[in-house]
């Protein structure tokens, strides 16, 4: 993806040679480096297919968890687990889906200290259309063939399981 700017060298393999020349071994540094930008990359250009439609990608994830529920709805505890984010990410995020209409909070029906969240008919639309959105850029992923997709898919998901991530 192309950018306002763009040099005419890979500032991360130099960084990465000048890293090696003072420092000492670079590899680490240069694959941490790559990953990082390569996040700034991908989450600008799925906010901004979803900001014309309200959206940042932690409330598109909220949606689509939501959307993915066989019960239509999930206790907020159960949002933070699955989004790995702190009760207070998910509050917020719940608050401003909530104030868009987008979902509604519910009382369990069985525990008094747990709220349900479920998506709304605006929500489910805007789902419909944020979907449409990041999928017509690939999430921003361009450049990879489907078998880069899986082979990267599965050496990050590698660090996320070394880091503890899940089991």
């Amino acid at each position: 993806m192309a950018h306002r700017g763009s040099l005419p060298f890979d500032p991360i393999r130099r960084a990465a040679e000048l890293w090696e020349e003072r420092i000492g071994p670079s590899r680490t540094m240069g694959t941490v480096t790559s990953v990082m930008r390569v996040q700034q990359i991908l989450l600008s250009a799925v906010d901004g297919a979803l900001k014309p439609l309200g959206l940042t990608f932690a409330r598109y994830e909220a949606l689509v968890l939501l959307d993915f529920a066989r019960r239509g709805s999930l206790p907020m505890r159960v949002m933070g687990d699955r989004l790995q984010l702190h009760p207070t990410s998910v509050t917020n995020i719940v608050d401003r889906l909530q104030a868009d209409g987008l979902v509604q909070r519910l009382p369990h029906p069985t525990d008094r200290r747990a709220t349900l969240v479920e998506l709304t008919p605006e929500g489910h639309a805007r789902l419909e259309k944020a979907t449409a959105a990041v999928t017509a850029i690939d999430f921003g992923l361009g450049g990879l063939t489907e078998a880069e997709q899986d082979q990267l898919t599965e050496l990050l998901r590698s660090v996320r399981r070394a880091s503890g991530d899940f089991d």
